[in-house]
């Protein structure tokens, strides 16, 4: 679970930059928050892979539970 807390670290530091943007009108500060969407598009990213890598490791192979099968 501590990847989903990584995840959620890192949303609620972006949340000046968003209040700035969205409240406030301020345009520097929609440019950071483009920056941080793509910083966390590339974190989802790392994730992704990281639960494929795992689901691989861990499930059988669809061969092998077939043929335990018969």
């Amino acid at each position: 679970m501590s990847r989903f807390t990584e995840l959620v670290e890192l949303v609620q530091t972006y949340e000046k930059d968003f209040i700035k943007f969205y409240d406030k009108g301020n345009k520097s500060a929609g440019t950071r928050v483009r920056k941080h969407m793509a910083e966390l598009k590339r974190k989802a990213q790392e994730i992704r892979i990281e639960v494929q890598e795992l689901k691989g490791t861990s499930d059988e192979s669809p061969e092998a539970e077939s043929s335990s099968n018969a």
